[in-house]
Formats: C-alpha cells, sequence, structure tokens
C-alpha cells in the first residue's frame, strides 16, 4: 500500500513538474516578448508552485505511512490471537487424547486381568474332568475285572447246585418260574379283590383325585401350530429367483415337494401350505438351504430336497428314540420306532402328538400306580394309542383300529394292542390298562389350553355373549366384536342415562365372567347417545 501511495505521488509530482516546465516555457517565451521582469514573476511563481507540490507530496507520504503502520499492528494483532486460540486447541485435543489412551489402557489391562481368570478357571476345570475321567476309567476296569469274578462265581455255585439238587439249570429255573407265577397269580387275585372293594367305597373321589394329580404333574405348555410355515429371506429380490424364469423354479418345487409356496407382498418372507407335516418340514429346510446356498434350478432343487428327506428322517428317528428314554421303553420294533418319530410333526387341533403320547403315558402311568397295578404295560398302551395318526393317509380305517393293527404286526402284546384300538370306544375296552387309556387321553386333551377351541364352542360362546347384553333392559342392539374380546351395547337414551349404562357395563361383565370359560379378556361398553333435532321454518 504504501508503494502504491509513493507512486501516485511521483505520478503526480511528475505530472506538476511537467506542467510547470510547460508554464515556466510559456512564460519564459512571454517574457522573451515582453519583459524580463515579466520572467522573474514567472520563475517565482513557478518556484512557489514546485514548494506547494513538495510540502503536498510530504504530508500524502506521511498519512500513507501512518495508515501502513496500523494495518500492520493489526495484522500482528490477528495473527497472534489467531495462533493463542489454535495452541489452546491444541492442549485440549492433546489432552483428551492423552485420557482416551489412559482409558483404553485401564480397559485393556482389565481385560487382560478377566481373560487370565477365565484361563486359570478353564485350566482348573480341565484338570478336574481329565481327573474324574481318570478315576471313571479305573472304576470302569475295576468294574469290568468284578464282572468276570462274579460270573465265574455265580458259574460255579450253578454247577453246585446241579450236583447236589440233581437237577439242570434249565429245570431249576422253570421250577422256580412255576412256582412265582402261582404265588404271583394269588398275590394278584388278592390284589384285585382288596381294589374292588376300596374302589366301590372310595372309587369316586379316589378317581379324582388320582386324576387331579396326574394332570397337575405332567401338565405341561402346548403351543398351537398350524398348516403354514413362513421362511424369512435375506431381502425381496430373492422371491424373483424362486419364482425363476417364467415360473419354472417354484413349478419344480412344488413338484418335487408337494407343498404349496405362497410369495405375496409380505416384505422378505414366503409362506409354505401343506396339510402334511412332515412334507412341509421337508419343503421348508429345502427351500432354506437355496436361499441360503443361492443357486436355484429344478436340478438343485431335487438334489437338495433328498439331502432335506434324509435329514428329516433322521430328526423324526432322533425324536422317537428321546421319546423313549423319556417313558421308559427300551424293547420297540424299530419299525415301530420308525413310524412313532414322524409324530414329531403331526399335531391334533394345535396339539403336537408326539408330546400329547408322552403326556398320555406319564398321566396313565401315575393313576395306574395310585391304582397298586403295574404301570409298564398300561404306559406302552397309553403311549402308543395314537400311533396309527402316522399312517391315516396310507391305511384306511381310523387311527385306533390302524394303530392297533400295527401294534399286533410288530409283536406287542395283546393287551397293549387292545388299549390302542379301544381309546375312542371303537372297541368295548375289557382291560383295566384300556379304560386307563382312555382317561389319561382324555385328560391330556382336554384340559385347558392343550388343544385349540373348535368352531363350533367358538360361535357358542359369541352367541351367549350377545344373548346376555341383549336381555338387560333398555339394550337395543349388541355386537360381538374383535373374535369375542370386545362386546359393544347400544342402549336406548331415553331408557337410560348415564349414571346407568356404567352399572348396566359392569352388569354384563360380571355375568359373562361368572357363566363362561374363555381365554384373556372380555371388554364391555355400553354406547349411549342422545340426539336433538329441531325444524327451522
Amino acid at each position: 500500500m504504501l508503494a502504491r501511495a509513493r507512486r501516485v505521488v511521483e505520478d503526480e509530482l511528475s505530472t506538476m513538474r511537467l506542467e510547470a516546465v510547460r508554464s515556466a516555457a510559456a512564460a519564459r517565451a512571454e517574457a522573451d516578448t515582453t519583459a524580463a521582469t515579466t520572467r522573474r514573476l514567472a520563475e517565482a511563481e513557478a518556484e512557489a508552485i514546485r514548494r506547494g507540490a513538495r510540502s503536498e507530496a510530504e504530508s500524502i507520504r506521511s498519512a500513507v505511512q501512518a495508515e501502513a503502520e496500523k494495518s500492520r499492528r493489526q495484522a500482528e494483532l490477528a495473527v497472534s490471537t489467531t495462533m493463542l486460540d489454535a495452541r489452546r486447541q491444541a492442549e485440549r485435543d492433546a489432552a483428551e487424547i492423552t485420557e482416551n489412551a489412559r482409558r483404553l489402557k485401564e480397559d485393556l489391562e482389565r481385560r487382560e486381568n478377566r481373560l487370565a481368570e477365565r484361563e486359570e478357571r478353564v485350566d482348573g476345570i480341565v484338570r478336574r474332568v481329565e481327573a474324574r475321567a481318570q478315576e471313571v476309567t479305573e472304576a470302569e476296569q475295576a468294574l469290568a475285572d468284578r464282572t468276570r469274578a462274579l460270573d465265574a462265581r455265580q458259574h460255579e455255585h450253578e454247577a453246585e447246585l446241579e450236583r447236589i439238587a440233581g437237577l439242570t439249570a434249565a429245570d431249576a429255573r422253570a421250577e422256580l418260574l412255576k412256582v412265582v407265577e402261582e404265588r404271583a397269580k394269588r398275590d394278584a387275585a388278592l390284589l384285585v379283590r382288596d381294589i374292588e372293594a376300596e374302589a366301590q367305597l372310595h372309587g369316586e373321589q379316589r378317581a379324582r383325585t388320582i386324576v387331579v394329580d396326574a394332570i397337575q404333574r405332567v401338565a405341561s405348555e402346548q403351543t398351537a401350530e398350524s398348516v403354514v410355515s413362513v421362511l424369512h429371506l435375506p431381502a425381496d429380490e430373492m422371491k424373483g429367483r424362486i419364482i425363476g424364469r417364467e415360473g419354472r423354479n417354484i413349478r419344480a418345487f412344488e413338484s418335487v415337494t408337494g407343498v404349496n409356496l405362497i410369495i405375496d407382498d409380505t416384505p422378505e418372507a414366503v409362506l409354505l401350505s401343506c396339510f402334511d407335516p412332515v412334507r412341509r418340514e421337508i419343503g421348508r429346510i429345502t427351500l432354506e438351504k437355496l436361499v441360503l446356498d443361492g443357486r436355484i434350478h429344478p436340478h438343485r432343487i431335487e438334489e437338495v430336497y433328498e439331502r432335506s428327506k434324509a435329514e428329516v428322517e433322521g430328526l423324526c428317528l432322533r425324536a422317537g428314540e428321546d421319546a423313549l428314554v423319556e417313558v421308559g421303553i427300551s424293547d420297540l420294533h424299530p419299525e415301530l420306532l420308525t413310524v412313532l418319530g414322524r409324530l414329531r410333526y403331526r399335531t391334533s387341533y394345535g396339539q403336537n402328538v408326539l408330546k400329547h403320547l408322552l403326556e398320555t403315558a406319564h398321566i396313565a402311568g401315575i393313576m395306574a400306580a395310585e391304582l397298586g397295578l403295574d404301570p409298564a404295560p398300561i404306559k406302552r398302551g397309553a403311549f402308543l394309542h395314537d400311533i396309527g395318526k402316522a399312517l391315516t393317509h396310507e391305511a384306511e380305517g381310523s387311527h385306533a383300529l390302524v394303530g392297533a393293527e400295527l401294534a399286533r404286526r410288530f409283536g406287542e402284546s395283546e393287551e397293549v394292542a387292545h388299549a390302542i384300538e379301544a381309546h375312542h370306544n371303537e372297541v368295548a375296552p375289557r382291560t383295566v390298562a384300556a379304560v386307563l387309556t382312555q382317561a389319561a387321553d382324555s385328560c391330556s386333551g382336554g384340559r385347558p389350553g392343550a388343544r385349540r377351541e373348535s368352531l363350533e364352542s367358538y360361535v357358542k360362546r359369541l352367541q351367549r355373549i350377545e344373548e346376555i347384553a341383549a336381555g338387560k333392559k333398555g339394550v337395543e342392539r349388541v355386537f360381538a366384536m374383535q373374535a369375542g374380546r370386545e362386546v359393544r351395547v347400544m342402549v336406548q337414551p331415553e331408557h337410560v342415562d348415564d349414571l346407568t349404562a356404567q352399572l348396566l357395563a359392569r352388569e354384563v361383565a360380571q355375568q359373562i365372567e361368572d357363566e363362561l370359560t374363555y381365554p384373556g379378556q372380555i371388554r364391555v361398553t355400553v354406547v349411549r347417545e342422545s340426539r336433538a333435532t329441531e325444524i327451522a321454518r
């Protein structure tokens, strides 16, 4: 800025000098033509103009220097302020970074300490497990040695007894079994007589006590199942790949699996519908594997279906084996075990059939034990009473008769087969096991929450709710809404005031609560509408 001002001043001085020279030349010319006096006056005037120009240039130079000095001081002040703010911000950032580093270091040290403690605990557990395994191995070895010694001693005793008694082991066993059988028959006859006498005295009350105790001991949560499975997809674009070009993939899937595939506007989900639960589960696993793999075409669908089918068969077999272990049966025929495992995916009114069999077997066993009977055959008959449901789509007839025929075919006793065929009174029950199987079946399937409510009882409940509300005075119309969970009662405003409407709602709710059995809650809403109408003429 100072240099620019200096250049401006020098330009002005140059201009003034030029003008002064021109004036002097003119004056000189004039003086030459006029007189020497005029020349001196012109020179004096030129000198005065020159001195004025110099004075003005000096004043301008001083002002410019002062302005430049002021600007320099302001710039230095701004720079110093900015540097001070930046230094303070840098100090704050450094302190924050240092604090974060300290916290991370402390957290890392805590985690390392916890990891070291866990490693120490794991090492201790491993050492205890190894010591326990060594003890178990030694115990097994000692048990095997003792078993061999006992077997040797038993053979020696048997040989000695045969020598003393003059009978072979087979003859002695037959004699012993005959004696035991006669004694058991006599004891059973005495026991039956005592039980009948006691039943005549306290039969009804004791039966109720037995049933209630059995239900309370084995009742479990039930989850209602349906004929539709939902498979969640990673993205909606997967639906197009499932459908395939011109629908070839979905047609191949439904043809191979026998499961209907429903693809609608539901985001990231498809529905699989089939009344055969085993087939529906195979289809679900097949589609799930295809979606995870990403390769979906007809040949791939057939390959994955075969693997899924084998996987579901293995799951069914495992479910049957687990059920046998829980009931305590160890000598079931393998074919019956295979059929039994299919019931893992079978439902009856929303109740899982395999869980129903387990529950029925436990209830029947408890009632048999309370009655002083041998619970083993009764539990067996109760456990197998619905096995025919796994073959109802393959064989004609009711599941009770189909199950009894299947049990006889694979070597089950007549007592067990009769309990199976008589549990729905298609064959008149002739044994105690058949009667207890009927009772246990009714307890498991009829207790609240075990099975879904039938349509007939649901409609009757709705009708009764509307009848209760419509029977009150002043009620005009009644609507049961939300599947019977809410009741709207429209009253006549000229007969029912606000206070009476509140009392009416309480009375209807109380009567519904006293007379009906229903899940959840029922809301009663009384609506009273008042209208005033006038005509302006």
